[in-house]
């Protein structure tokens, strides 16, 4: 961990945070929710002991990145141009994208958009659709998660009633489940929170500081826009 770097990189109004250790043929990394650059450390690592420059940035709105000054506007393609610039501003003409959660969609749409500037996408958790080919969430259980947040001001009113730290163990516990977390009629997602079950043997008491103090910095306005409240527009 000591090995890794830490820059920041203008592109466009914004600063963006990038962590970033090794050399040779450059594989960026794209986060999902609710996670940051750190979600990749021991990839990074992996990565850079195996003979690559291994790249993790903090979206727009996450972690150690600046926030955009109208998160209400927020879309996916802004997510994608900041790469592409990020690119740029790294000097990488092409480079393997590995991303996860929505960040997948992210690696989609550059490979899409810009196709002269991937070497090649791996995913996790997320299947390649085209644009418009993605099924409708209504037809998913109403007390899932997605949709709830997907209702402008519910998430946050859902996460706002407790500390950023109680958040990221709620979450992190939740989500780690064989199943889903659904909420019942008239309850919320944060209400399914069982504070007898630990955090899962693999997210430890450091890295839930970790990211606590980084969503304290960053709060949770941007990641309700992106990926949930942006995905109904």
């Amino acid at each position: 961990m000591d090995k890794i770097e830490h820059k920041r990189f203008q592109v466009g109004e914004l600063n963006l945070h990038v962590a970033e250790i090794g050399s040779g043929p450059a594989v960026l990394l794209l986060h999902g929710f609710p996670e940051i650059w750190y979600s990749w450390r021991h990839q990074m690592i992996a990565l850079a002991e195996a003979g690559f420059h291994a790249i993790a940035p903090d979206f727009r709105g996450y972690g150690l990145s600046d926030q955009p000054s109208e998160p209400e506007k927020a879309a996916y393609y802004d997510l994608v141009e900041d790469t592409r610039g990020l690119l740029d501003a790294l000097g990488i003409e092409k480079a393997f994208i590995v991303a996860k959660d929505f960040g997948a969609f992210i690696a989609y749409y550059i490979g899409l958009c810009h196709p002269d500037r991937v070497k090649g996408i791996v995913t996790l958790g997320v299947p390649y659709k085209k644009p418009g080919e993605f099924p409708s969430r209504d037809s998913a259980p109403k007390g899932l998660y997605v949709r709830h947040w997907q209702e402008p001001g519910r998430g946050l009113a859902d996460l706002g009633r407790f500390d950023v730290k109680t958040v990221i163990r709620n979450i992190y516990t939740l989500f780690s489940s064989s199943e889903l977390p659904v909420a019942e009629e008239g309850k919320e997602v944060m209400d399914l929170y069982d504070p007898s079950i630990p955090l899962p043997p693999w997210f430890t008491e450091d890295d839930l500081q970790t990211y606590s103090s980084l969503y304290e910095k960053s709060g949770f306005v941007y990641p309700m826009q992106v990926p949930y409240l942006c995905s109904r527009r």
